[in-house]
């Protein structure tokens, strides 16, 4: 395991020393280099384990908000220079954050709370995210880090990508651009020892069929739960390494685990339920918006990125409402009603805990009213789920168990 204290998530610039010191210590079998530049001009760098021509490609700090990744990643470095076995015909690649921007605005290194954690929220709009960036961007508008990390791939031509994302409450998940038969049964089973939840009704995978409790599966052209979200998957990084050859798996781990995300039992009424969500959900994103408009005179201009993160969020709440509303729901489990309460709750969060940095920042008189919306919707967030923290070595150890087995379980197909 890796040598970062519990609670403490790593930055960017520790993550570099911890790996230059890596591979200053195996200068035969570690590399560390610069791929690429973000658009703020910070270094993306990549550790390199082994030379073999078949590779995996691990990526972290896809989401800013998601900050497990980095844990992940120093972790898995350090097992895979411990143990011959994985690096048997197979090299290993690293990215170490693929939005150091994004990043450094993310300022909850060490949350104790789901309050805690919103305080200091970032995580940027659609189209500045690298890994989504291509779903919803022409080519000519891509940035730097998208450009940087679609050049790895091309560089490598991985047999698997896995890319280490996370959510703040809920279960685990994990979702395959292709199957990776094998890997739903090591992988609940550490999600079992290490009794974190799986989310078998994510709505991230809404509609994606199983291969396994939590293993979810990229359907087929058309089958979309929420028509109105602008972006697609199939054009996204993950699908980049499928010109190879290769698939990708996406890890989630949750911070804080909820028991209610993994119950199988139908729900008595989803579509009611459904309904009920939506409503809300405009509700709660009425309340943030008018602090934005009765706020924005004052602000004289300023269009940062939490401000246009905060407007991004607030732009996906109409239509997303309207699909829950007018959409049969996609699975009819407790699980997946649970999750989308989760989703429904997540967003006016977030977009309000954005905009409270911009309103602070700009010593505003609109800040009480919400810091009250912060406060109160986190409190009541993670009252609901009955949240409970998961150590960050459980984070960790089950997000690096489940890479483990994805890159032995796809190796074999690959073969």
């Amino acid at each position: 395991m890796s040598h970062l204290p519990e609670l403490r998530y790593p930055t960017v610039a520790e993550l570099v020393v911890s790996t230059r010191a890596l591979a200053s210590a195996h200068p035969g079998l570690c590399t560390l280099r610069e791929v690429g530049t973000s658009r703020a001009g910070r270094p993306l760098h990549v550790l390199s384990v082994g030379r073999a021509r078949r590779a995996v490609l691990v990526v972290a700090g896809a989401h800013a908000n998601e900050p497990a990744g980095g844990s992940t990643l120093l972790a898995l470095a350090e097992r895979v220079v411990a143990e011959p076995s994985l690096r048997s015909g197979t090299s290993w690649h690293f990215l170490l954050c693929a939005d150091p921007d994004g990043a450094s605005l993310h300022v909850t290194p060490a949350p104790r709370s789901l309050l805690d954690y919103h305080r200091g929220f970032f995580r940027p709009a659609g189209p500045e995210q690298p890994e989504w960036s291509p779903a919803v961007l022409p080519p000519d508008r891509l940035p730097p880090e998208t450009r940087a990390l679609t050049g790895v791939i091309d560089e490598l031509r991985p047999y698997l990508q896995v890319t280490l994302h996370g959510t703040d409450l809920g279960g685990s998940w994990v979702q395959l651009t292709r199957d990776i038969p094998g890997l739903a049964e090591p992988f609940a089973k550490s999600a079992a020892e290490l009794h974190i939840p799986v989310e078998t009704g994510a709505s991230d995978a809404a509609g994606w069929p199983a291969s396994g409790p939590g293993v979810h599966v990229m359907p087929a052209p058309g089958s979309i739960a929420y028509p109105s979200l602008p972006d697609d998957a199939r054009h996204s990084t993950w699908y980049h390494a499928h010109r190879y050859g290769g698939l990708t798996a996406v890890v989630e781990v949750p911070m804080w685990a909820s028991d209610l995300v993994d119950d199988p039992a139908p729900h008595p009424a989803p579509a009611a339920a459904l309904r009920r969500l939506a409503e809300r959900l405009l509700r709660d994103a009425r309340e943030v918006e008018d602090v934005l408009t009765e706020a924005l005179p004052r602000l004289d201009g300023l269009d940062g990125p939490l401000l246009r993160a905060t407007r991004w969020v607030l732009e996906l709440v109409p239509g997303l409402a309207a699909d829950l509303i007018h959409t049969p729901p996609a699975d009819h489990t407790m699980a997946y009603v649970g999750s989308v309460d989760a989703f429904a709750r997540r967003l006016p969060l977030r977009a309000a805990a954005m905009l409270l940095r911009v309103l602070r920042e700009a010593d505003d008189r609109a800040v009480p009213r919400l810091e009250r919306l912060v406060t109160t919707w986190s409190e009541a967030f993670a009252d609901r789920f009955r949240a409970r923290w998961i150590p960050l070595r459980h984070q960790v150890e089950h997000q690096s168990r489940t890479v483990v087995a994805a890159a032995l379980h796809a190796r074999e197909r690959a073969a």
